[in-house]
């Protein structure tokens, strides 16, 4: 582990708050960031694409030319599903709750966009038919997730990481009779845990070489100094944003 230069920017463990002025915290627990990854971009890297690189890695062995599904698919994770996705040969489904999504989703490389409704499960086995689709990413629960459930291939994976519609999730037994499907979660803070030094070096690698090449960027709305945290924090709150709120200290 290589000693680190002073005013190199780094990425702090995951398990270490950073509403602090200072900290003292042992080199190999930090990640370096490259030259050419703007600040603002490099403070989103360690949770949504790091979530989104882990779900594409760890659960199903993907080939060039797969599908993925995801719903919320306009989240921080579904951006940075559809750029990792799409700069490995994967291709997506993306379901989403409003049709003025589909165009922006469209153009970031989202292979299908699909309104999040009863239709869903028709354009998924379409796709199917075509090609098997092996892995889902759920984001919400509920219905949503059932529809990512009917859609998929038999021994397919579902991976749950948030729960947006509060609902829980529930399935026909048949479901899991006939189709024989995988259900697992994932949250990024326990990979942290058990990862090493070279685990985390190895996905903020791949991470970094396509934020370099400009294919991996959180869209941000607007970025706030600290002075107007009151402003900022309401707009975090609110809906229907066209990117991130992000706090600049200087």
């Amino acid at each position: 582990m290589r000693d680190r230069k002073p005013g190199e920017l780094v990425i702090l463990p995951h398990n270490f708050g950073t509403w602090r002025d200072a900290a003292t915290i042992a080199a190999d627990r930090l990640t370096a960031v490259p030259e050419g990854i703007e600040p603002e971009q490099a403070a989103m890297l360690k949770i949504n694409p790091l979530t989104a690189w882990r779900v594409l890695h760890d659960f199903v062995k993907l080939q060039p030319g797969d599908w993925v599904i995801q719903n919320a698919a306009n989240s921080g994770v579904g951006h940075a599903m559809i750029a990792i996705a799409h700069a490995h040969g994967f291709r997506t489904v993306n379901v989403v709750r409003r049709v003025e999504l589909i165009p922006e989703l469209k153009a970031e490389g989202g292979d299908v966009v699909l309104l999040d409704n009863d239709r869903v499960a028709r354009g998924g086995r379409r796709r199917n038919r075509q090609c098997p689709i092996r892995l889902g990413l759920n984001s919400v629960g509920g219905t949503s997730a059932l529809r990512l459930a009917k859609v998929v291939a038999p021994e397919a994976t579902i991976v749950t990481i948030g729960a947006m519609s509060l609902q829980p999730l529930t399935l026909p037994n048949g479901l899991l009779i006939f189709k024989n499907l995988h259900f697992t979660g994932f949250w990024v803070n326990k990979w942290y845990e058990a990862a090493s030094a070279a685990d985390r070096s190895t996905a903020f690698d791949g991470i970094f070489e396509l934020a370099l090449r400009g294919l991996l960027r959180s869209p941000v709305e607007r970025t706030y100094p600290l002075r107007d945290f009151k402003e900022a924090v309401a707009r975090a709150g609110e809906g229907e944003r066209a990117g991130k709120i992000v706090f600049r200290c200087n």
